[in-house]
């Protein structure tokens, strides 16, 4: 091996051009050429520490994918849970619906039992349709006027024979105007 392409030094260069160098009086031979090298039992001291922010970046790459995942899972999961929420609204307004129903389906019920009985016919019969079984009297207040009679017997004016339609309206017309005809 020749001097100038056998082993190198650190430096790159041979070490024919390393030898060559004086070696400064006092120090040992390669013990303390590097300014780092550290000495067993001796501290050296410690360089004032960074501020955090300038150490490690705000966000590190797996902070911005684990982001970008949740983001992604909470776009995926949006819909299902969006439809899913309007079904349980729906089941409850169906619910809500259904009790309603079974309540009115009651009432109805009771009514028609409660139709079904004879004496309750006979009364709604007597105040709205103005009904009177056969013996009873009837009194109807027309125009402020009271006017009596028996159930079921007609009036002595209604006794008389008929008129023909015509002279009917006639006489109608007659009374409105306020003639006597």
């Amino acid at each position: 091996m020749s001097a100038g392409t056998g082993r190198r030094r650190s430096t790159g260069r041979p070490l024919s051009h390393a030898a060559s160098r004086p070696v400064p009086a006092g120090t040992r031979s390669g013990a303390g050429s590097r300014p780092d090298a550290r000495r067993p039992g001796r501290r050296t001291p410690r360089t004032p520490a960074r501020p955090a922010a300038a150490r490690r970046p705000l966000f590190t790459g797996r902070a911005v994918v684990f982001v970008g995942l949740l983001l992604l899972l909470s776009l995926t999961l949006a819909g299902p849970v969006r439809q899913w929420l309007e079904g349980r609204a729906e089941i409850a307004r169906l619910a809500a619906e259904s009790t309603a129903y079974d309540e009115r389906i009651t009432d109805l019920q009771a009514e028609l039992e409660r139709q079904s009985d004879p004496a309750w016919t006979a009364r709604e019969a007597r105040e709205r349709l103005a009904y009177v079984l056969p013996g009873d009297r009837l009194v109807v207040v027309v125009d402020g006027e009271a006017a009596e009679g028996d159930a079921g017997t007609l009036p002595a004016a209604l006794d008389a024979a008929p008129r023909r339609w015509y002279e009917e309206l006639l006489g109608s017309v007659a009374d409105a105007d306020g003639e006597d005809g």
